[in-house]
């Protein structure tokens, strides 16, 4: 039986949150002395399992702060979890945040290099796909310039492209299919789906629920961390629009 491509087990991530944070090193000083830091915690994952098979795509729903882009970085190896284990087999393309990684000072084709090096791919061969990497973007006249003077679009459209240039085993796709103008949103999802019917396990994350119905073969909605549903999309989507509100 082959392992699934994606395993959390029992993975919790708790953020400490310091209450009366004070306004000085001094002030930080006496207070600790004194013991009136107070430091409470969020819990922004709680005691979650699932597995994702390869050729699978899992749809996240939930409200805004119930955990989603959470559950993507500890997938992404981002943020390591406060308990649990996250065990993910193969190549990640993380569609999150993109851009995030970008040196504003370096230009498009070294960032290209620069971003696919964190991603695990040889800077030779990065520099050998830059250029239809840059022309996918629609940023080939921009080559040469530093990043620092990009548009957030342009620095998404970027982002995406070296992403899904690879050939991954595991795609993280956070909400990236709702940004930019409709051309590039079409472009993104058809070049998403090729990813997806090469086999790659598939987990996205989206507030638009027929986009999930579409997509996923399985869903969860997740509510403070917890997985309050899961199943088929119609029916966990069905679940969460009927919530109490």
């Amino acid at each position: 039986m082959t392992s699934p491509a994606v395993e959390c087990r029992q993975v919790s991530l708790v953020y400490p949150l310091v209450r009366d944070r004070p306004g000085s090193f001094k002030e930080q000083v006496i207070r600790s002395l004194r013991r009136k830091i107070e430091v409470d915690e969020l819990k922004a994952i709680q005691d979650l399992s699932l597995q994702v098979e390869y050729g699978e795509v899992l749809g996240v729903i939930g409200d805004n702060g119930a955990g989603k882009s959470t559950l993507m970085k500890v997938i992404a190896r981002v943020l390591p979890p406060t308990e649990g284990r996250v065990i993910v087999r193969g190549l990640v393309a993380p569609l999150i945040e993109l851009g995030a990684g970008f040196n504003p000072e370096l230009t498009a084709t070294e960032n290209v290099i620069l971003y696919g090096a964190i991603l695990g791919r040889s800077p030779g061969e990065m520099a050998e796909r830059s250029d239809a990497i840059i022309a996918w973007a629609g940023l080939s006249e921009f080559a040469d310039v530093a990043v620092r003077a990009f548009s957030s679009g342009m620095l998404a459209r970027l982002g995406f492209s070296i992403v899904t240039d690879i050939n991954p085993d595991v795609l993280l796709v956070d909400e990236i299919l709702s940004v930019g103008d409709q051309s590039f949103r079409e472009r993104s999802r058809e070049r998403v789906g090729h990813v997806m019917d090469r086999g790659a396990a598939t987990i996205l994350v989206s507030h638009d629920m027929q986009m999930v119905q579409d997509l996923a073969s399985r869903a969860i909605w997740l509510d403070r961390g917890w997985i309050r549903e899961q199943g088929s999309p119609e029916d966990v989507i069905a679940a969460y629009t009927a919530r109490p509100r």
